[in-house]
């Protein structure tokens, strides 16, 4: 039988379990949990549709405690009332015919405080992981180590119970055994820790739980398997030799079969860089006869057969296969028939490859989404060096290009890079080389060594984008041409490139900044709009007139009614193109000055900044749409009555000039130009801004420069909650969710639900100038939003009312009286106080109880340009300025006075989009 016969006939575990063939499929996350780790239909569904041919599924990691889970949407085996949900998915799995094994973990020390309400995470030692921001855990006691054994039995009991017909304990990854076993993260000296072999202990007593579990509740034909990271770069750290160590023994107590963990089949050592020989090899070599008898699985980089056929070759007895079973459910099938893949995805194709939509989120599916944008430019085939420099490193690396892709990207050796950004940049490597584009999320921990990278990387692409010019004859400093050239790379620019580029537009987005998201990346709220699907769905009766109307009381009857009619009208539009381009806004909150709910926000409460720029840029990334990063526009050039092109400076002082038919500013406004800010408002000096540094209102100058006319310049709001220290604005959700404000007598003094410019007046009122956002563990719960809060260190917590009044240094009985007489207003849905009559969701009483000092900060300028409700610059004579089109808050009118939370997003989102139509339109007049 050859090689390529094998991988496709039937397999015998060590127990006598045939598997109907060597392949199986990799436990990924999903990111699909709900409710604290419960199963979603769309999960069960999505593992059904990719059993069958192949041999067995394992189905991705479920955390063993409830302070285990190490990524958002994470399922959980942490209690009965998990175990029904996972048997639909075993039953899914094994009704098309394939094994169901369950991975089992807890995260360790890699959890994020976030996301278990703020708490530290714990670990073999009180020793932070080394990557940056990581939070220092709680060491374990040893009575809470012997109970994290026995939690990791009661999860193999559950699998059991759910149908699974095995369990794989995961032990590497640097979760929680691994991390037992590490002489890095583990420094105990009592019989956990120590020496090599007391080091072992954890890993084993796991392991005995689980054949212990499996002798009780199951039969001898349950799976016992365990993943294994073969190496660590921490020093001191996991060797090769350490691992056999362990395998051996973990061989000894029985296995049936053992799982690699590396990102590609053959790497080799990431330690001992001089061998190049893959660690399977060595592994081989290194074996006793007991361990050889313990089935070897391989994964990464599997995608075609000839992949499956050289892991055998090279000894993997099975291959476990990722992405591209996301890619193909019916990846065995494809491959069984000889067919030759290529790892992407149809962006048209999430529901038709039954891919659930917070996975179509997540950066494993986000990288193979790929991005097109590059396809149209010319590299000069060869390597280019580049510096990658942050605050703390400096290292070198080399991008490998071809003619129309990114090949490599490589980190020249350096004794100098620590651990933590060598681990961050494998993962940006990838997820750039998969995307072909430098414009790719962020790794989380480590935003500003994966900026520097991709930073590097565009640079290098710049440079070998020249030289082919060169090469071919023509002048890299002639002025490029476009039909649609965007200032801002914001919500609103975004959106207006997307929609220009859909109306057929050539488009080049231009952002001053070295990151992509303006001033929408800090969104917290919602997007705002009326009778939207999403509404109906929630059984909320609400209408675009009540919603015009309210906004123009907000806005103190100053808003620009055309402007504001406009906005009311097409707000569910906005909502659904969203939709349509993979960005679901799907939950809904209130803000302050809002009667119903319609502030709709990403379906796990998050805050909205992130997920929509995320979403947007995946949109960017699969059009053939240009970006210039550190780059700003010093003039847009007007010739014979129209706009004719920009004139713009890089960061390395080199000056071009851009031909192009229409330009979209959506700069932003000036709240962080504090000499612009007090020039308006002379009695805003020294307040704080929640904006980014790059909001200084450079936008309104360009246009201002070529004739445009201004509004509301005046007109600038400060936002009540506002962490002072940090200027980190404190979400209107949280207030929406069901919070109150105190002041320091621990007493209510304004409706906390009231428009954002009287709240704020309230607060300033007060003797003391600031205030305290009051919320209970109910609140925190429904709010995402919170659990940063908790992690970034703005939060006072205790576990009563009268220990956080305790905390704050308020009168007990005072703080205790407020919630209970607000508490009764919540019973009677009516506050005979100060008239609060939304939002009074929940009484304030369930432990732990949290409060965040705030004050009014800077926030919004509502003056601009003036424009049409087409988002056409106009003079000041009311005339278009052709070729000149505006959006976002670059923009004055719409808001008046006075903006409402959750307004700005749906601003940038409608009037980006009609830019884009408009300019695109004229451009291709």
């Amino acid at each position: 039988m050859s090689i390529s016969d094998r991988i496709l006939m039937p397999f015998t575990l060590p127990n006598g379990v045939e598997l109907k063939n060597r392949l199986l499929m990799a436990p990924m996350t999903t990111c699909t949990g709900i409710n604290n780790g419960m199963v979603s239909a769309e999960l069960v569904e999505y593992y059904r549709v990719r059993a069958g041919s192949i041999g067995t599924v394992i189905v991705e990691c479920c955390f063993i405690d409830n302070k285990g889970l190490a990524f958002p949407g994470a399922i959980g085996i942490d209690d009965d009332d998990k175990i029904a949900g996972l048997a639909q998915i075993a039953r899914a799995i094994k009704s098309q015919g394939s094994k169901a094994i369950l991975q089992i973990y807890h995260g360790g020390r890699m959890v994020e405080p976030e996301l278990i309400g703020g708490r530290s995470p714990v670990a073999p030692s009180a020793i932070a992981a080394p990557r940056e921001g990581a939070a220092k855990p709680l060491a374990l006691t040893a009575e809470q180590v012997e109970y994290t054994i026995s939690q990791f039995g009661d999860g193999v009991r559950r699998a059991i119970a759910a149908g699974f017909d095995g369990v794989e304990i995961h032990g590497a990854n640097t979760y929680l055994i691994q991390q037992f076993y590490s002489p890095h993260s583990n420094q105990r000296s009592d019989r956990w820790g120590g020496s090599r072999d007391k080091r072992t202990r954890f890993p084993l007593a796991v392991l005995d739980i689980t054949h212990r579990m499996a002798r009780e509740y199951a039969d001898d034909a349950f799976i016992i398997g365990y993943r294994f990271s073969p190496e660590e770069l921490e020093e001191p750290g996991i060797r090769f030799d350490d691992t056999m160590y362990l395998l051996e023994k973990l061989a000894d107590r029985g296995l049936h079969y053992l799982h690699f963990s590396m990102g590609y089949f053959l790497r080799p050592s990431i330690v001992d860089t001089g061998d190049s020989r893959p660690l399977i090899e060595k592994y081989i070599a290194m074996r006793s006869v007991k361990l050889a008898q313990v089935p070897v699985m391989g994964v990464g980089g599997v995608v075609n057969k000839s992949d499956t056929d050289l892991a055998l070759e090279h000894g993997y007895d099975l291959v476990a296969v990722g992405k591209a079973c996301i890619a193909y459910p019916d990846w065995t099938d494809r491959i069984a028939s000889q067919q030759i893949l290529e790892l992407f995805i149809d962006s048209t194709q999430r529901e038709a490859l039954t891919i659930p939509e917070p996975l179509w989120r997540f950066s494993l599916v986000d990288a193979m989404i790929r991005d097109m944008s590059l396809s149209a430019k010319k590299f000069k085939p060869g390597v280019f060096r580049q510096k990658v420099q942050d605050a703390d490193t400096q290292l070198m690396i080399n991008v490998s290009l071809e003619t129309d892709r990114i090949t490599d990207i490589t980190l020249e050796p350096d004794a100098s890079a620590d651990v933590a950004f060598v681990t961050s940049f494998d993962t940006i490597r990838s997820r750039i080389l998969d995307a072909n584009s430098p414009h790719v999320d962020a790794v989380s921990g480590a935003t500003t060594q994966s900026e520097a990278v991709k930073k590097a990387v565009a640079k290098a692409l710049a440079i070998s984008c020249k030289a082919q010019i060169v090469a071919e004859g023509g002048n890299p400093t002639e002025a490029q041409r476009y039909d649609v050239v965007v200032i801002g790379s914001g919500g609103a620019g975004l959106a207006a490139a997307i929609q220009a580029s859909d109306d057929g537009a050539s488009v080049l987005i231009i952002e001053k900044m070295p990151t992509i998201g303006g001033n929408t990346i800090k969104a917290s709220v919602g997007m705002n709009a009326a009778e939207t699907r999403f509404q109906k769905l929630k059984g909320i009766v609400d209408s675009k007139a009540q919603f015009y109307q309210e906004t123009l009381k907000g806005g103190n009857f100053k808003n620009n009614t055309q402007l504001l009619n406009r906005f009311v009208q097409q707000a569910p539009q906005a909502v659904e193109w969203l939709a349509e381009r993979g960005i679901e806004l799907n939950d809904i909150t209130i803000t302050g000055g809002m009667s119903i709910d319609r502030t709709h926000r990403p379906a796990d409460g998050s805050a909205v900044g992130g997920f929509l720029i995320s979403g947007l840029v995946k949109n960017i990334n699969k059009r053939s749409i240009d970006l210039m990063l550190d780059t700003s526009v010093s003039e847009i050039l007007y010739t014979d009555g129209a706009v004719s092109g920009v004139r713009v400076i890089n960061d390395d002082q080199e000056q071009q000039t851009i031909i192009s038919k229409s330009v979209i500013v959506a700069s932003g406004g000036f709240s962080a130009n504090s000499a612009m800010v007090v020039k308006y408002r002379p009695e805003l000096a020294g307040f704080v801004t929640t904006n980014h540094q790059g909001a200084t209102g450079g936008g309104i100058a360009l246009l201002e420069a070529i004739g445009a006319a201004t509004v509301d310049m005046g007109e600038i709001q400060i936002h009540p909650t506002v962490e002072q220290q940090t200027s980190y604005l404190i979400s209107e959700s949280i207030r929406g969710g069901g919070a109150i404000l105190v002041n320091q007598q621990g007493e209510r003094f304004f409706n906390e639900m009231e428009t954002r410019d009287k709240v704020s007046a309230a607060i300033i009122g007060l003797a003391e100038k600031y205030a305290y956002i009051v919320f209970d563990e109910q609140v925190r719960l429904k709010n995402k939003a919170a659990d940063e809060y908790l992690a970034r260190g703005f939060v006072v917590s205790a576990d009563s009312a009268a220990g956080l009044a305790g905390e704050l240094n308020i009168d007990a009985a005072t703080l205790q009286q407020t919630l209970a007489r607000y508490n009764g207003f919540v019973a009677d849905q009516c506050d005979t106080d100060f008239g609060r009559k939304t939002a009074l969701r929940q009484p304030i009483s369930q432990g732990p109880f949290y409060a965040i000092r705030i004050a009014p900060g800077v926030h919004h300028t509502m003056g601009g340009v003036v424009t049409n409700e087409d988002s056409a610059v106009l003079d000041a004579q009311n005339q278009l300025i052709p070729g000149a089109f505006a959006a976002g808050e670059v923009v004055g009118g719409l808001h008046g006075s006075n903006r409402i939370g959750g307004n700005a997003v749906a601003d940038i989102i409608i009037f980006g989009i009609q830019a884009g139509s408009h300019a695109a339109k004229y451009a291709r007049r």
